[in-house]
């Protein structure tokens, strides 16, 4: 679930459901997608979370993917843990696990006047035993366990030992220790693997000289968040910034690793306790507040912070090294660009070419004669195509220019899907038997520079940096704006598939057959190859704009990162040709039945709001 559904879709409703029932609903539902057959590359192809290699840290002679772990306190009852690690997350702590189950009657909830988020006092548990099955079943996930022993004294080594074989790395509060052979006794229950103190932040400073003295038994610290009792609950602000921060540099004297866990609302935190000296960061309230974006943010947010301390260049970005392949990428899009230009003239003239006229055996004029709506009805079918190919062609060169040229793996990987999908599409010419041999050669022209880009291109792995630190007003707009440009792709995608499916096999809609005042029969006595021809103009509408609509989707999807204006503009000049032609070519020729325009409405409405509540974001780096 992407911050541009969870903010404007989900959010609002979900806090109104009684008790934890919101929670349980995103967590499991995120699991279930996750568990089925391509539900992982579904997940990853909304939101594109994955981190970078460059991200990867080795700690406890452990491999954490990316430095950035989820807290205990988010999924008490695991019900979300099969889909958080393909969310960007490198650590996933589970508990603190207790003996029995445990299901207090306080509901935790977000607090908007407090800014903070409300726990019950005692913990939500699924208890020893279940959380030994869950954790068997995760076990072949990639990302890390933290388990965070809880109960009380008499429960706590036997609840060790059964779990000692379930996670990577245990965790232990300091009011849970009541001497150093009972931490050491701990200690021994879980083997060889990592134990770590668990502290309050603000009670670091009274407490070092007894943290010192774990020194030889235990392998870091867990600095956590504060909580402050409010009646039933224990109330956590979202920003503790300056508190953790202060801990964090008072406990790296101590020459261990450290966790900083909660204190995180937005990127800029985050990046604070890794300034501080912390080793992995945890997510609690923020990632509630925040919403589940905010891992992918922090991680888009180190890598542009390691450009940064290497004084980004050109080729610390790898345009030397990805040169030849963006070209291709970027003349397979001009191509396109100019190919709908031409079309584009010969839609506003002769619109029946002398291929056309061959295959019809007739004359332009001759057409014109038997049925001057027909022939704006095939001109309206080749300018609409014609500005589809011009808008794709753009996007195709923007990607290759900005993205591919970088090295940036998400502009490759969407040239690459559009485009096969593209050049599939040609099957669909052949529906009724009717193929001109230009667009044989526009393909053969085409294909080779698709090739090349793709072979020349195989090593560009690079994840995008990002500029974005707070949640500033113009980033909450962004979600909006991205979600619209979202349902835009989405819609296009789908009226490229109907359309296809219409040239493919009927041909006509009702309202084409009511400005054409001909029924299809009619048509075929008249001339038995017409139908194919506008067939082959209606499949190769459907096929581009289905194209063009990927293209939309992965980068409204892939591609809205704070600054990065070369998105906003290839919207805004890409969005121009497609709907003016559009729009355009149906009063041109008098075909304006309002239902038959309704889709390219609806999508002119998207565009324009995607545009406006986005424009901040995407066009400048904005501080405070």
């Amino acid at each position: 679930m992407p911050d541009w559904s969870y903010h404007p879709l989900f959010k609002p409703w979900l806090s109104h459901l009684p008790g934890n029932k919101g929670r349980e609903f995103i967590h499991r539902g995120m699991s279930a997608i996750s568990r089925l057959p391509g539900g992982m590359h579904f997940i990853e192809f909304l939101g594109h979370m994955a981190p970078s290699d460059r991200l990867t840290k080795r700690l406890f002679s452990l491999t954490f993917s990316s430095p950035v772990g989820l807290s205990g306190k988010i999924d008490p009852l695991l019900s979300g843990i099969d889909a958080f690690p393909h969310l960007g997350f490198g650590l996933i702590e589970v508990g603190p696990v207790t003996t029995l189950p445990s299901r207090p009657d306080f509901a935790a909830r977000y607090s908007a006047n407090d800014h903070a988020i409300l726990y019950p006092i005692t913990p939500e548990s699924i208890g020893l035993e279940m959380t030994v099955k869950k954790l068997a079943r995760f076990r072949n996930h990639h990302a890390r366990t933290m388990i965070r022993l809880g109960g009380e004294d008499a429960t706590l080594l036997s609840a060790a030992k059964a779990l000692a074989d379930s996670g990577d790395l245990f965790a232990v509060e300091i009011s849970q220790i009541h001497s150093n052979e009972h931490l050491l006794a701990l200690k021994n229950e879980i083997g060889p693997k990592p134990l770590l103190v668990a502290i309050k932040a603000s009670e670091t400073r009274s407490c070092l000289e007894r943290l010192q003295s774990f020194g030889k038994v235990i392998s870091g610290f867990v600095i956590e968040e504060d909580a402050l009792p409010e009646g039933k609950a224990m109330s956590v602000p979202l920003k503790q910034a300056d508190t953790m921060v202060t801990a964090i540099q008072l406990i790296r004297a101590l020459s261990l690793p450290v966790i900083a866990s909660g204190g995180v609302e937005e990127p800029e935190d985050a990046l604070a306790f890794f300034e501080a000296g912390a080793d992995l960061v945890l997510l609690s309230g923020g990632y509630v507040a925040s919403g589940p974006g905010l891992p992918k943010r922090i991680n888009e947010a180190l890598l542009d912070r390691m450009v940064d301390q290497n004084r980004r260049t050109e080729a610390s970005i790898g345009k030397g090294k990805y040169f030849k392949g963006w070209i291709w990428y970027w003349l397979f899009g001009l191509s396109i660009l100019i190919g709908g230009v031409a079309a584009l003239v010969f839609s506003l003239t002769k619109v029946i070419l002398f291929y056309d006229e061959d295959f019809l055996q007739m004359s332009r004029l001759e057409l014109i004669a038997f049925s001057p709506s027909l022939y704006k009805f095939m001109s309206h079918d080749r300018m609409t195509l014609a500005g589809t190919m011009v808008s794709g062609g753009f996007v195709y060169m923007q990607l290759a220019r900005h993205g591919v040229r970088h090295g940036i793996h998400w502009a490759r990987k969407a040239i690459n899907i559009a485009g096969t999908l593209g050049f599939l599409g040609i099957s669909l010419f052949l529906g009724y038997g009717y193929f001109d041999w230009l667009h044989g050669v526009f393909w053969l022209i085409l294909f080779p520079l698709f090739l090349l880009g793709w072979r020349s291109t195989v090593d560009a792995d690079q994840s995008p940096e990002s500029a974005n630190r707070k949640n500033h007003p113009a980033w909450k707009k962004a979600n909006y704006g991205q979600l619209a440009f979202v349902l835009l792709g989405c819609a296009f995608v789908a009226g490229g598939a109907a359309i296809s499916v219409i040239g493919a096999t009927s041909v006509f809609v009702d309202t084409d057959l009511q400005y054409i005042c001909m029924t299809p029969d009619q048509l075929t006595q008249f001339n038995e190859m017409l139908i194919p021809v506008i067939a082959h103009d209606r499949a190769g509408f459907g096929s581009a704009l289905f194209s063009v609509g990927l293209l939309v989707l992965m980068l409204a999807l892939w591609g809205f990162h704070e600054g990065d204006s070369w998105v906003w503009n290839t919207f805004l000049f890409g969005g121009m040709p497609a709907f003016f032609t559009g729009i355009y070519t149906h009063y041109y020729i008098g075909y304006t039945d309002f239902i038959h325009l309704l889709p390219a409405y609806i999508a002119i409405i998207l565009y324009i709001i995607g545009l406006f509540f986005s424009r901040d974001f995407l066009r400048k780096r904005i501080e405070g």
